[in-house]
């Protein structure tokens, strides 16, 4: 039942190994400064219906998916950028085209659940674990307002439920255990990081294990 992808909308972060290019880097720093980060109120809103598919709406669109593209992200939710509006974007997957989804509905989650690393725009530097169901049928609108169907699965599946959580102004802290949430808490009291405990290696001998479990996973 347990995989574990990338964070949910953090895809890409500087390592050591390998430094994201300076211009890059800039463009990622500029996206993020305009998301709301944890403690403002409105991230614990939820969001309204959107009534009016006037020009508007694009433009709010094509801003949210700059942010996204920007922030190297695949998600990102309306509220996150102080929109009070039923908007989402995202796009799973280097080679998929963005996609906006306004009104976004769960329309049915499978009986079958996995475990996850989830990070977030919103709270940097942090990351816990979910368990969401692996598969979901999401309906809404499209920008024209014309009606519109996913069937996701996996990551896409993953990623949708996450950003239909910050609409409904739910976090992924809301989502996880107490002992994970106490973590990333104090990390984002502390301005410090934090992601969830590394499970034991069976095969590994006992001080490697315990090694193991004490060292943080990378997020």
């Amino acid at each position: 039942m347990s995989e574990h992808h990338a964070d949910t909308e953090v895809v890409e972060q500087e390592t050591s190994e390998h430094p994201l290019d300076p211009e890059l880097l800039a463009r990622r720093e500029a996206a993020l400064a305009q998301v709301l980060k944890f403690g403002d109120p409105v991230l614990k809103s939820r969001a309204s219906e959107v009534t009016e598919f006037a020009d508007h709406l694009g433009e709010d669109v094509a801003r949210m998916v700059a942010i996204m593209r920007d922030g190297m992200g695949i998600g990102l939710a309306a509220t996150q950028v102080g929109i009070l509006r039923r908007i989402l974007v995202f796009q799973a997957g280097a080679d998929a085209e963005p996609t906006a989804l306004i009104n976004p509905r769960l329309e049915w989650l499978s009986e079958e659940l996995a475990l996850a690393e989830e990070g977030c725009l919103s709270l940097p530097r942090v990351s816990v674990d979910v368990e969401r169901p692996l598969f979901a049928r999401i309906s809404g609108l499209d920008t024209s307002g014309e009606p519109l169907t996913i069937e996701a699965s996996g990551l896409e599946a993953r990623v949708l439920q996450h950003e239909i959580d910050h609409l409904d102004g739910v976090l992924i802290l809301d989502r996880t255990s107490r002992d994970q949430r106490r973590g990333a808490l104090r990390a984002l009291r502390e301005g410090g990081t934090y992601s969830p405990p590394v499970e034991p290696d069976p095969g590994a001998e006992d001080g490697a294990g315990e090694e193991a479990q004490a060292t943080p996973a990378e997020a």
